[in-house]
């Protein structure tokens, strides 16, 4: 039996659930260019880091990256990104979450493939497949995204990315 109190515990359901969305929300806001969407998730002064001179940093830079024009380019093109299931790690205001994405795109190349009741086409391929690490605070507003780093699973920083995460399975509450 828990010895939590019931507030603390719906408390954790609740911030679990926020978290989980938060996250979950990237894929289609970055698909779709949600500059307003992407605003709202942020703190004023987060850093997103894609490695490499993909850095972005403040709330307004991270949300007009996807209105410019390679990356609606990008989405007229039919770009997909893809969320795994994310590893919540929650200590105190602050949460620590490790994630997968895949970035798939329309196959250009090949012959067409016919799957019943679901029409012909090429398909989609994985373009990049990586991992992500995402720094949350609990602000008045909710859970915001303060930093969040991601590299491609074939590099070393990924699979530092991922061991980070297990480390914070075991340190913190995980939900």
């Amino acid at each position: 039996m828990s010895t939590r109190s019931l507030e603390d515990r719906l408390r954790e359901v609740e911030d679990r659930l926020e978290i989980l969305n938060l996250v979950a929300a990237h894929p289609p806001g970055a698909d779709t260019g949600a500059t307003e969407y992407i605003r709202t998730a942020w703190v004023e002064d987060g850093v997103f880091d894609l490695g490499a001179d993909k850095n972005m940093t403040g709330r307004e830079a991270i949300a007009t990256h996807v209105r410019i024009p390679a990356h609606q380019a990008a989405i007229d093109g039919g770009i997909g990104h893809f969320a795994g299931l994310p590893h919540i790690a929650i200590k105190g205001d602050t949460a620590t979450v490790t994630s997968y994405l895949a970035i798939l795109v329309p196959q250009t190349q090949g012959d067409p493939v016919t799957v019943s009741n679901h029409g012909t086409s090429k398909g989609y391929r994985v373009h990049r497949f990586g991992a992500n690490r995402w720094i949350l605070a609990r602000t008045k507003d909710g859970w915001k995204i303060k930093s969040r780093v991601s590299r491609p699973l074939d590099s070393k920083e990924a699979r530092k990315i991922l061991s980070q995460g297990l480390e914070n399975a075991s340190g913190g509450r995980t939900v």
